[in-house]
């Protein structure tokens, strides 16, 4: 009975260091990509590109870093990159976005994306990860989702491919700094290219990490 007793602090304490553990365990969601392919897609996968931004990315940071990492997949592809648009040079339109993750209420468990999908976000006035956003709870969930969209086009406006991948990270992710995120989106997104046709698949991070 004694021998119970003296156990019980100990399984306690233990218990209070396991709930520690989990509160400061940061959150990194998989990586989840779609995308879409011409019928005919010649040419695709080969030849000289330009990568270039539609929309502003007032995020100095975030859109080299995502220039960087876009550029470096379409290299290995087979892609050779240069500076100006002209005759037989294919563009790869970028869109990126940042957005905040609603925290779960007591009815709703799930987390609700807020603007997920637009080509607005945080990435257009600094990173703001974190600002503003309650997890809810101790344990660190979802707080932004960040998104990376990519369109090949052939000289003559003919769409060739077309993908899309988001991750959703916590505060204390690594993957919510720019340069990790943008790597991870950018891999995932060219992983296995061109990828099945309207087909959308989920790929852990840790399978994007480069020796």
């Amino acid at each position: 009975m004694t021998r119970s007793r003296s156990l019980a602090p100990a399984i306690t304490s233990a218990a209070a260091l396991a709930l520690s553990a989990c509160a400061t365990s940061p959150y990194t969601g998989p990586v989840e990509v779609t995308r879409f392919v011409a019928e005919n897609p010649a040419g695709l996968g080969q030849g000289p590109i330009i990568v270039y931004f539609p929309d502003e990315v007032a995020n100095a940071n975030a859109r080299s870093a995502i220039k960087t990492a876009v550029e470096g997949e379409l290299r290995n592809l087979g892609y050779t990159i240069v500076a100006q648009e002209g005759r037989g040079i294919q563009v790869a339109a970028v869109r990126t976005s940042r957005n905040p993750i609603a925290a779960a209420d007591e009815n709703n468990r799930g987390p609700v994306s807020v603007g997920v999908g637009g080509q607005t976000g945080s990435y257009g006035s600094g990173l703001g990860l974190g600002v503003g956003i309650n997890l809810g709870g101790g344990r660190e969930g979802p707080a932004a989702m960040t998104d990376l969209s990519v369109r090949i086009i052939r000289d003559d406006d003919t769409t060739l491919w077309e993908g899309r991948a988001q991750m959703a990270t916590g505060v204390k992710s690594p993957y919510s700094q720019v340069d990790a995120s943008a790597s991870a989106l950018a891999a995932a997104l060219f992983r296995d290219f061109p990828g099945g046709n309207g087909e959308t698949v989920t790929i852990d991070v840790k399978k994007l990490q480069r020796n």
